[in-house]
């Protein structure tokens, strides 16, 4: 145990503590938002919250193991990440193994178990990235945007790509930021990436229009569901995580006693769990948790600062932009600011996939955090490379 935890920097156990602290918040808060259905459906109330502990005890171990690896391991395996995540993710259009919501064609079922492809993909692109990028730096062609283009363009569409065929809308929006986020830190230059945005956000509306529930969703969000024929289609779960935020009040109804779980809020569990934290915890405890989501963004850009290598500054940037970017937009849609777009809130909401990678991309920015990487004087020379 002392091994797994040696570390040099007060970073990492920043890290490592907020963390925890999110993973252990949010098996409460499953335990808490989930027990009602979960036992109308199972006769179990603690059924979604073991599967989540479940997770956790496999994610946190991960974690761990990862914070322990070394740059040269990432170098290694990251196409060949890249390439298991493009293929898992083919599977959910296999007959008998890919399993559809009412929305989406984004999962895989094996053994019984539930997982999500997608959330893999968003590691696999992290350290990809960071690797591609790193590598183009090495070798001056940053600047040139078809050197950048060439490897980035189209593992990026063909991953990002079969995720919006299986119209997950919200997945791709984040891992759409993943690759903006790491092309940001890696330096490519910004009118490149205004050109590319531009371009994303054109495809990105004919996307929400070529889907008829999609595009419902986003007119009644528009017109801030107003319409009454909006109430029991499109509007139902915005406006029930509105009255349940509303009923929380300055402190909340106290925890375990939210009416919205009661089969009121849809998703209570999982994409609206932000909803049930401001209805028993109040305005304090939903700040509270936006507070602990500003400190983790902090620790990730400590992180980055103490780097002097563009990979490891990239994959905590690209990490930085997946988490905290997932965690606003889920919040932004449970306060009405985005239409519904179906992502979790990370470590808090339930979900076993989602957790166990989420983990996995703290645990490879805590392997750059362990130690503080030594500023070399240019023109100096190590004594110890002078003595080989």
């Amino acid at each position: 145990m002392r091994r797994i935890f040696a570390a040099e920097t007060p970073e990492y156990f920043v890290l490592l503590g907020t963390t925890l602290f999110l993973v252990i918040f949010g098996l409460v808060m499953v335990l808490s938002s989930s027990s009602v259905e979960s036992f109308s459906n199972t006769d179990d109330f603690f059924a979604r919250f073991a599967r989540q502990a479940l997770f956790a005890a496999i994610g946190v171990p991960a974690m761990l193991i990862l914070s322990r690896l070394s740059p040269a391991f990432y170098h290694r395996w990251a196409w060949w990440a890249v390439g298991a995540g493009v293929m898992l993710q083919l599977l959910v259009f296999a007959p008998g193994i890919g399993t559809a919501d009412q929305y989406n064609n984004n999962w895989i079922k094996i053994a019984g178990f539930t997982f999500q492809p997608s959330e893999f993909v968003k590691l696999a692109l992290v350290v990809w990235l960071a690797v591609v990028l790193a590598r183009k730096a090495d070798q001056g062609l940053l600047g040139d945007w078809k050197h950048v283009a060439l490897p980035v363009a189209p593992v990026a569409a063909v991953a990002i790509g079969l995720v919006m065929v299986g119209k997950d809308l919200g997945t791709v929006m984040i891992m759409v930021a993943i690759v903006f986020g790491a092309l940001f830190f890696a330096g490519v230059k910004l009118r490149h990436l205004a050109i590319s945005g531009v371009v994303m956000a054109a495809l990105a509306l004919i996307a929400a229009q070529a889907n008829g529930s999609r595009s419902d969703r986003i007119t009644a969000w528009l017109n801030g569901c107003s319409n009454p024929a909006d109430y029991e289609l499109s509007c139902w779960q915005s406006i029930h995580g509105w009255w349940a935020l509303a009923g929380g009040g300055l402190f909340g109804k106290g925890l375990g006693n939210s009416t919205a779980k009661w089969s009121w809020l849809p998703a209570a569990d999982n994409d609206f769990i932000f909803a049930v934290i401001g209805e028993e915890l109040g305005l304090v405890g939903a700040v509270l948790l936006l507070l602990v989501f500003a400190g983790l963004a902090i620790c990730f850009i400590r992180v980055m600062r103490m780097q002097t290598e563009l990979f490891p500054r990239v994959a905590v940037g690209a990490a930085m932009v997946w988490i905290v970017g997932q965690a606003l937009v889920n919040i932004a849609v449970v306060l009405g600011l985005l239409p519904v777009l179906g992502v979790p809130l990370p470590f808090v909401s339930s979900g076993g996939s989602a957790l166990v990678t989420n983990l996995a991309a703290v645990g490879v920015v805590l392997s750059f955090a362990r130690t503080r990487p030594v500023r070399r004087e240019p023109g100096l020379v190590d004594a110890a490379d002078s003595l080989r």
